[in-house]
């Protein structure tokens, strides 16, 4: 027996004076509501309902217990309106995670164009370059660089994203411009990474990926720290497309090697389920598409 179908053919009984009206009311025939009646009871250990050839009247018990189904089942029908306006309405906490520097550079500008679109939804944005659980963490969705791993993710395309390898004018026009990945043994090299990264640059040449290595004069785990060194003359640095653009821009940097670089790394919005997906998260995903530019290929 579902209990709150049990309490809907009660009060329907209850108010329509009778088993028949009830029946029509709830598409159920007549058996059928008498049946979850009885089950109800039942399960109560008590009367509800006094039955005669001519009318259906309450017990005590069946007065007491009307006005408490009412209540619950006003409750329901509340919780599954809230539930189901926030799948149409966008509104409540949107907890969005993003890697440190693409978060600061791109995401930020979404969230704030997403709060003032919807003035209902509130956002935690968290930025980490470390990988998250989703669901453990508590977030909605996150975006990602790179090929994802085999999960129960929903993951949408949103952009590229290139690894470049970049350095200004004056050290190649000290040092000359490297020609083939291997030229980079002779070049001053900054590595920009996790501290317990490898130390070997890949690239794609006659197509196969080879691994050239390098022995750093500076190392650091700061996208920033490595492009202004690269700047300054110091050497050849490898990073993300999106974290030179200024100074490719401005032409403090240039790209060099570009006909060696990896395929560009898919960006993706990611979240944990498609099915009933909160309108929260659908809007927030819908204007990254109108809005960004996250094609870095």
């Amino acid at each position: 027996m579902d209990r709150l179908d049990a309490m809907q053919a009660f009060v329907a009984v209850a108010d329509l004076r009778g088993f028949a009206p009830a029946a029509r009311k709830l598409g159920l025939s007549p058996s059928g509501v008498t049946r979850l009646i009885a089950a109800l009871e039942d399960r109560l250990g008590a009367r509800l309902l006094q039955r005669t050839t001519r009318q259906v009247t309450l017990t005590d018990a069946g007065s007491r217990y009307l006005e408490r189904a009412r209540r619950i089942l006003a409750d329901v029908e509340e919780a599954e309106g809230a539930v189901a306006g926030e799948r149409t309405r966008p509104e409540g906490q949107l907890v969005i995670s993003a890697p440190v520097g693409f978060g600061r550079l791109h995401v930020s500008a979404i969230v704030t164009a997403y709060l003032k679109r919807y003035p209902d939804v509130g956002i935690d944005l968290r930025l980490s370059d470390r990988m998250i659980n989703l669901v453990e963490d508590g977030v909605d969705l996150a975006v990602r660089i790179g090929h994802l791993p085999d999960s129960t993710l929903v993951a949408r395309h949103v952009g590229e994203m290139r690894r470049i390898v970049v350095a200004s004018s004056g050290y190649l026009r000290a040092r000359g411009e490297p020609q083939r990945p291997g030229d980079i043994a002779a070049h001053d090299t900054i590595q920009f990474g996790a501290m317990t990264a490898a130390l070997d640059w890949r690239f794609v040449e006659d197509g196969r990926e080879i691994r050239v290595g390098s022995t750093p004069r500076f190392a650091t785990n700061s996208s920033d720290a490595a492009i202004q060194y690269a700047e300054q003359d110091g050497g050849l640095t490898r990073v993300m497309a999106y974290q030179a653009a200024e100074s490719l821009k401005a032409r403090r940097l240039r790209i060099v090697l570009a006909k060696f670089e990896q395929p560009a790394m898919p960006i993706h919005i990611v979240y944990p389920t498609s099915r009933l997906l909160s309108a929260k998260v659908r809007t927030f995903v819908d204007l990254v598409t109108e809005m960004a530019d996250w094609h870095f290929g």
